[in-house]
C-alpha cells in the first residue's frame, strides 16, 4: 500500500479510502443492498490487512448504523493511532426543528452523536456533507473550528458543492483565523467530469486533498449495460445521477472494457487508475460489498495507463448537468 499526505497536512492516508456507505442496517436506510454487521466485518478487516488505513462514513449512512458497525470493527481489528476515520454531517437525523443542517446547534449535537456511535474520542476528518443554504457560512466555520479546538476532530473537510461556495468557506476561515478545510470529497469519475472545470483547479491551487466519491459511477463503468444488481435496481441516487446520460456514457464504459481486456485486468482497475493519475486526487473512495471487489480495486495502485489510453478514455466525454452539488 502507498501512503500519501492528505492535502497540505502531515496526515498519512492510504491511496485508496474505503467508503462505508455499504455497511449498515438495511431497515434503517433507503439502501436494501447494504451489508449487515456480520458481513461487514470481514470486508473491513481485509481492507486493514491490505494496508488501507482511511475509512469514510457519515452520520446519515444507515441512520447512524454505519458508524456503529465501522466503529466496532476498527476497535476489534485496528490500532486507533494508525487509522484515519472520516465522517460527515448535514442530512436530517431526526424530525422536527434542528434535526439537520450545519447550524452551530446541529454540528455540536451531531459530532457528539457520531463519536458515541464510532466509539472514539475524536474523528480524524469531520466533513460537511453538503452546503447549507439556510445557515451563514460564518456560523458553520466557527462551529467546526470549535469542534477541532475541543479535540473532537483533527481536521475538517467538505463535500459536494460548487467551487465558489468552497472558496467562500476557505476565505471566511482565513479571514477569522479559524480552522481551514483540508479536503474536498467531490463527485468525479470517467462519466462525470464536471469537477475538472472549477473545483479541481481550485483544490490544486489551495493545496486541498481531493477524495472523490463514486469513482466507478455506482458500478456503471465496470459492468455490461445488460447486467443488473440489487443496487442498480434499487438505488434511486444513482438513477438520478446517471440515467439521463446513460446512452452516451455507455461508449466510455465500453472503452474501459476494451482497455481492460487488452491489459488482462478487471475493469475496475482501469477506471480507478484513470482517477489516481488526476491531480490533485489523494485517495478515491471505493465502496465495496465483497472482499473480491476490494482486492480487485487494490490492483489499480500499480497500474499505469499510457497517454494514449488516457486520451482514448477521455475523448468521448460530453458535458453533463451538474449533480451532487445541489
Amino acid at each position: 500500500m502507498e501512503y500519501v499526505k492528505l492535502g497540505n497536512t502531515g496526515l498519512d492516508v492510504s491511496r485508496l479510502c474505503l467508503g462505508c456507505m455499504s455497511f449498515g442496517v438495511a431497515e434503517k436506510w433507503t439502501h436494501p443492498w447494504v451489508l449487515n454487521e456480520e458481513k461487514s466485518h470481514p470486508v473491513i478487516k481485509r481492507a486493514l490487512d491490505l494496508g488501507i488505513n482511511f475509512f469514510d462514513t457519515a452520520n446519515i449512512y444507515g441512520t447512524g448504523s454505519s458508524e456503529e458497525i465501522v466503529g466496532r470493527a476498527l476497535k476489534d481489528y485496528a490500532n486507533r493511532d494508525e487509522i484515519v476515520i472520516a465522517t460527515k454531517v448535514f442530512f436530517r437525523m431526526n424530525e422536527g426543528p434542528n434535526g439537520a443542517g450545519l447550524s452551530r446547534k446541529a454540528i455540536m449535537s451531531q459530532i457528539d452523536a457520531s463519536l458515541k456511535r464510532l466509539g472514539t474520542d475524536y474523528v480524524d476528518l469531520y466533513q460537511i456533507h453538503r452546503w447549507d443554504y439556510n445557515t451563514p457560512i460564518e456560523e458553520t466555520m466557527e462551529a467546526l473550528h470549535d469542534v477541532v479546538k475541543a479535540g473532537k476532530a483533527r481536521y475538517i473537510g467538505a463535500s459536494a458543492m460548487y467551487a465558489w461556495q468552497f472558496q467562500k468557506a476557505l476565505h471566511v476561515a482565513e479571514q477569522h483565523g479559524w480552522t481551514r478545510f483540508v479536503a474536498m470529497q467531490n463527485h468525479m469519475n470517467l462519466i462525470y467530469r464536471e469537477e475538472e472545470r472549477e473545483m479541481m483547479p481550485l483544490c490544486k491551487t489551495e493545496k486541498i486533498g481531493v477524495i472523490p466519491y463514486s469513482p466507478l459511477a455506482s458500478g456503471r463503468l465496470v459492468r455490461d449495460a445488460s447486467v443488473t444488481t440489487n443496487r442498480s435496481e434499487t438505488d434511486q441516487a444513482q438513477k438520478m445521477k446517471y440515467d439521463a446520460t446513460a446512452a452516451t456514457d455507455r461508449f466510455i464504459a465500453d472503452r474501459v472494457a476494451a482497455i481492460a481486456e487488452r491489459r488482462g485486468v478487471p475493469r475496475v482497475q482501469i477506471a480507478l487508475a484513470w482517477l489516481l493519475q488526476k491531480e490533485p486526487v489523494t485517495a478515491p473512495i471505493i465502496g465495496v460489498t465483497s472482499i473480491a471487489q476490494l482486492e480487485e480495486s487494490i490492483g489499480s495502485l500499480t497500474l499505469k495507463l499510457t497517454p494514449e489510453e488516457i486520451a482514448s478514455l477521455e475523448e468521448l466525454y460530453v458535458p453533463h448537468r451538474v449533480v451532487g452539488a445541489l
